[in-house]
């Protein structure tokens, strides 16, 4: 799948190209494409730089974590929920921990580092599963939970702000969180519906009663609020919540009498041998869009669907960000090529570049999730694994629209 969509990006920018050539008389089209390409690859390093970093701090920091036993912590929480949304996994089956230092991972915004954590949850869950090359209902829910991106600090979206000169890179915090939030809660809906879960039992519905509660009325408080305090707001709690969380990290990690210093470094190791493994996908996905932008091809499409929303009386503004949308499901690299590409040519706190930074938040790739996770346990059937992860990343990219326009309309 991968191969066709990146060969495809290269063949309709070679179309576009003879177009704008050939038609439009525009023989510099040649000159703009190769530029683009060289200029995407230094790109790509600089962004590594950053992601270096990052993945290295925020894997260090969940090692001390883990170490100090919040993991532990967090597993015998959502032991009660996962019972009931899981029933074929057993009381303390290894697969709850991972499972919470899957969700952890991804809580923190660290995709890349949550999947060797995710495929080793899907082993254990393949143990208990009586069909070798079906999927399990546990399975499912958990690729679906992934699939929905429940991402309450999207730490690598800061990351890409920051790097193209956002001056407050934290500026898409609540966008993201109340995004993430009916993402999740579509994806969960919809494979409870499925698999017939019985979702009004009291643990599931103080669960999700209680988290519906505090987001309607943590909504409510939003709503009293004018844009500029809007902004305001996103940016003190993204940073404090950052912050806290890596203090209540390391608290726990001295309370419990963890070596918090080595196992930082332990951890960090690990995610610098995550972060250099992106490199070569970052470079061949930022350079396949930026030849697609240089060649006309991406503004051309983006006009004619503008063209029709215009038509429809709606505002336009959206269309820019939808590029980002639409490739996200099949792969996470090309979904961020554009979004770092939208932040380049529109800038990076253009309305456009921040609907992308959200899209991209809180919409995951279902395409490339299901591929990874189910092909490394030998999954052939899916189910109703597909249609449910989809019906979530439609609903991430429509709460995406509506919050955005909330927010920075």
């Amino acid at each position: 799948m991968l191969n066709r969509l990146w060969f495809g990006f290269f063949l309709v920018a070679t179309i576009a190209g003879l177009a704008s050539w050939l038609v439009g008389g525009h023989a510099d089209v040649w000159a703009a494409m190769v530029e683009s390409l060289f200029s995407m690859a230094a790109l790509s390093v600089k962004i590594m730089l950053l992601l270096f970093g990052t993945l290295a701090l925020w894997l260090g920091f969940l090692k001390i974590a883990e170490r100090a036993g919040l993991v532990d912590a967090l597993s015998r929480v959502l032991g009660p929920l996962f019972r009931r949304l899981m029933p074929e996994v057993p009381t303390g089956h290894p697969a709850i921990g991972l499972i919470s230092l899957n969700f952890a991972a991804n809580v923190l915004g660290l995709d890349n580092a949550a999947t060797p954590i995710g495929l080793r949850a899907m082993h254990e869950l393949q143990t208990l599963n009586p069909s070798e090359d079906t999927a399990s209902n546990a399975q499912i829910l958990f690729l679906v939970m992934n699939a929905s991106s429940l991402t309450l600090l999207p730490v690598t979206i800061f990351v890409y702000r920051m790097q193209q000169g956002a001056s407050d890179p934290t500026l898409v915090f609540l966008p993201i969180l109340l995004a993430t939030s009916a993402s999740s809660l579509a994806g969960l809906l919809s494979v409870a519906f499925m698999q017939r879960l019985r979702l009004w039992d009291p643990v599931v519905l103080a669960w999700l009663g209680g988290g519906a509660l505090l987001l309607g009325a943590f909504m409510a408080v939003l709503a009293s609020l004018s844009a500029a305090a809007l902004s305001s707001l996103s940016s003190l709690l993204g940073n404090l919540a950052l912050f806290a969380i890596i203090m209540a990290f390391l608290a726990a990690g001295m309370w419990r009498k963890v070596p918090i210093y080595e196992t930082f470094i332990e951890g960090a190791k690990d995610g610098f041998e995550v972060a250099k493994s992106l490199l070569p996908y970052l470079v061949a996905m930022l350079c396949a869009v930026g030849v697609l932008r240089a060649s006309g091809a991406l503004d051309f499409a983006l006009d004619g669907i503008r063209h029709l929303v215009h038509a429809a009386g709606l505002d336009t503004r959206f269309v820019d960000a939808l590029p980002t949308a639409l490739v996200k499901p099949l792969s996470g690299s090309a979904a961020r090529a554009m979004m770092i590409e939208t932040m380049r040519h529109d800038g990076v706190n253009s309305f456009p570049a921040l609907l992308a930074a959200t899209m991209q938040g809180s919409t995951e790739t279902t395409f490339y999730v299901l591929a990874v996770y189910f092909g490394a346990v030998g999954i052939r059937r899916a189910r109703h694994a597909v249609g449910c992860a989809l019906i979530a990343d439609l609903a991430g990219v429509l709460a995406s629209i509506a919050v955005c326009y909330w927010f920075f309309g």
